[in-house]
């Protein structure tokens, strides 16, 4: 607008009064503080009970067990064919702490590869047990007859489960229970047959079997530890049994974690931009709250002490129509006493809800902190978006009992550190470079540690993408 021009409104006629462009450079701007889209709820870092560390390592002591090596099966696929990875065969009761990769290598060769339709009867009650299965691909029921000679559901298996490995010692084992394909499904069977010719012709497999054979049963408990003997009931004066509890001779130690990130910020930025907000407090701020995303993050999927890595096989179950339901929720609160809260992907809390919408359940809701929760069995489930959701669009559901005292999950840290602004987090002044820039080390110490095996559960392989 050149000198002298006269203002006019929108409408064409003569401004009247100061316009609201002009009055903007003499007014004061009210701001946020600088947002973050990635900050979560983070319910796991507030529900987790909190053990304090001297050392940065805590030590899990049990009773001794003689359960090993009851985990899952690795495979790999190469178009439509699938191959077995010979180490992960020690996983076999019959294979367990065998290590000659050669003969492995030969066993894993005559594996052979088979494909089973919905509905089909993989192995059948009753039948001779000649091969053991390896389950590479699919969802399997295992069916056993009720108390009045109807069917019933044992449990079900998934991806990287096996059955029937008593075929590969017992000559005379035949099948406890019906196994029934549920999706399409594809297994690796090995057969007593091919095993013992493998043995025949190697010293080392013929040994080890030996030996297997050689060691007496061990008398456990139903959770495989070394059982304590006792009697009960009796009268008179008969011989009181003699007995001491065992312990694990190497327990396993849990060493504390790190997430860490240098925090850089210009002396110039630091000396004069800081009204109305500080610059090197919301730096800062942002920083941490990323850390604490990613210290999450690892609770959930490290591969060391992650609540996923860590869940014992057989506190694993699979849904039995792969979708979350009342039933399977109730099956995974079940396996343990007192379970504290569960954990879910939001969509997996969703899935969830749509179930109970199809049978007519309304859930209850509790209020922690202001947040209505919702429930199961008066059970809070807590959204976490760390647990992941794979392609397929299938998640996993977390179960859990926590605290120290009630022999249940606990997070693991160190207060006290130099320079903490929060226990176990700290942020150290680093210096400044000859760029005058400003450090700062910021640091987080963290781990978990499940105490015993069922205090953790999870349900895998949940659809979240099926409606209808």
């Amino acid at each position: 607008m050149s000198v002298g021009e006269e203002v006019r409104t929108d409408e064409g006629k003569p401004q009247q009064s100061l316009g609201t462009a002009a009055a903007r450079n003499l007014a004061t701007t009210t701001k946020s503080v600088p947002q973050m889209q990635e900050i979560s709820s983070r319910w796991l870092l507030r529900t987790l009970p909190w053990v304090d560390l001297k050392g940065g390592t805590y030590r899990v002591n049990r009773r001794l067990a003689y359960t090993v090596g009851d985990g899952r099966i690795t495979f790999v696929k190469t178009g439509d064919q699938v191959q077995v990875i010979p180490a992960e065969l020690g996983e076999l009761q019959a294979l367990r702490a065998y290590g000659d990769e050669e003969v492995l290598s030969e066993l894993a060769r005559r594996c052979r590869q088979r494909d089973f339709a919905p509905g089909e009867v993989i192995a059948d009650f009753g039948n001779p047990a000649n091969e053991v299965y390896l389950l590479a691909h699919g969802r399997v029921a295992k069916v056993g007859t009720g108390p009045y000679g109807d069917d019933a559901v044992l449990g079900v298996l998934a991806d990287g489960a096996y059955f029937g490995e008593a075929a590969l010692l017992d000559p005379d084992a035949i099948w406890e229970f019906t196994v029934r394909a549920d999706t399409p499904t594809t297994v690796l069977i090995l057969s007593r047959q091919d095993f013992e010719q493998v043995a025949e012709r190697s010293d080392s497999l013929r040994g080890h079997l030996e030996q297997l054979r050689a060691v007496p049963e061990q008398r456990t408990n139903k959770y495989g530890e070394k059982e304590v003997e006792l009697k009960a009931g009796h009268t008179g004066e008969p011989d009181i049994p003699h007995t001491f509890v065992d312990y694990e001779p190497s327990p396993r130690e849990y060493e504390l974690s790190i997430a860490q990130t240098v925090l850089r910020i210009h002396t110039r930025v630091a000396d004069l931009y800081n009204q109305p907000m500080n610059q090197t407090e919301q730096q800062l701020r942002l920083t941490v709250e990323a850390l604490k995303e990613r210290q999450e993050h690892e609770l959930i999927n490290n591969r060391d002490f992650g609540l996923l890595n860590n869940c014992e096989y057989d506190q694993r179950i699979q849904p039995h129509d792969g979708v979350p339901s009342p039933d399977d929720m109730d099956e995974l609160l079940s396996r343990r006493r007192s379970t504290k809260l569960f954990l879910a992907h939001p969509r997996a809390i969703a899935a969830f809800g749509r179930e109970l919408n199809k049978r007519g359940l309304v859930p209850e809701s509790i209020d922690v902190n202001g947040n209505r929760i919702p429930t199961w069995r008066g059970v809070p489930i807590y959204p976490c978006n760390k647990i992941p959701v794979t392609e397929q669009r299938t998640t996993s559901i977390i179960a859990m009992r926590t605290g120290e005292d009630e022999q249940g999950v606990i997070g693991l840290r160190q207060s006290g550190i130099p320079d903490e602004i929060e226990p176990s987090l700290s942020v150290r002044f680093m210096g400044i470079n000859e760029q005058a820039i400003i450090n700062y080390l910021v640091t987080a110490y963290y781990s978990a540690a499940v105490l015993v095996p069922d205090a953790l559960g999870v349900l895998e392989n949940v659809e979240i993408g099926r409606w209808g």
